[in-house]
């Protein structure tokens, strides 16, 4: 009833369509197996704009492929969000989810060479063609992106696709919304340029074609010394298998404290802080 724009509600190959699914088109795709869906969805409250996006195999279970591409996605975000501060820039925040994905790409088989020649070489244009995020309040894509006096659009791929590259600031609210995608137009021009086709291993680039895609997307608030993450999804590989099982939200504790979730309850009709205990004894992503 309020939501704060139209739905994207993605599987199997559409989540690579960035913003699928519209009204002069029929969103009917049955789910698959083996589908990853991506759901892009927020409400709005007291007019102010939420944007959260959560992706998660159909059937509950992740194929190895899968789950390296989602973690690699989730490491995007954890850097981001370790990253932020006031006097970060906003192009440096996209450099770090770039740096994150294709790294874990190498790690899936499917690129080959080093990490800072391919981001040279505009690498994360190809497999994340949209911003590492944006402002966010009372519209979802708030105004004040490029406004008088802040640094301009950058013409370099990827970078020019930001929303905003501002300088961060105390009080600024922003999405974090790092993705990994596999869209085959992209990748035929990529295997067209010789400075990009020298990164794939091509035995590998079957298995991603059709793959669809992953974001991952909170809302965070820049605060004096880092970030408050005002976004409580599952997001740890065993929080989404866990909910999918059956398993209560929100947990008991918090697998993921390098997320900085901003963890709440509701009492007499109030939201209240809960100062969500720690636990260490999951395995959340894979050493570096």
């Amino acid at each position: 009833r309020h939501m704060s724009y139209t739905c994207i509600c993605a599987c199997g190959p559409n989540p690579a369509i960035l913003h699928y699914g519209h009204a002069g088109a029929a969103n009917n795709r049955m789910l698959g197996d083996n589908d990853m869906a991506l759901l892009d969805m927020g409400a709005e409250y007291h007019c102010y704009a939420s944007d959260i996006t959560c992706s998660y195999p159909v059937n509950g279970e992740f194929t190895d492929d899968q789950q390296m591409v989602y973690e690699a996605v989730l490491q995007a975000q954890v850097n981001v969000i370790a990253a932020i501060q006031p006097g970060a820039t906003w192009t440096d925040m996209h450099r770090t989810a770039e740096h994150a994905i294709l790294s874990g790409l190498v790690k899936v088989g499917l690129l080959i060479g080093d990490v800072d020649d391919m981001i040279a070489a505009d690498m994360g244009a190809i497999f994340m063609p949209h911003g590492v995020g944006h402002l966010i309040g009372l519209d979802t894509h708030d105004v004040g992106g490029y406004a008088k006096g802040t640094p301009e659009r950058s013409e370099k791929p990827g970078l020019r696709k930001l929303r905003t590259s501002r300088i961060l600031g105390k009080g600024m609210v922003l999405t974090v919304e790092p993705g990994c995608y596999f869209i085959d137009m992209l990748l035929d021009i990529a295997l067209k340029n010789p400075a990009q086709s020298q990164f794939f291993n091509e035995e590998r680039l079957p298995d991603f074609r059709g793959f669809g895609g992953v974001r991952l997307e909170d809302g965070v608030l820049v605060t004096e010394d880092g970030c408050e993450n005002l976004t409580i999804c599952p997001r740890a590989v065993s929080e989404v298998l866990d909910v999918m099982h059956g398993a209560p939200w929100p947990p008991t504790k918090d697998v993921m404290p390098e997320l900085r979730r901003n963890w709440v309850t509701r009492e007499a009709g109030k939201m209240k802080l809960v100062d969500m205990p720690y636990r260490y004894d999951v395995p959340v992503l894979p050493a570096s």
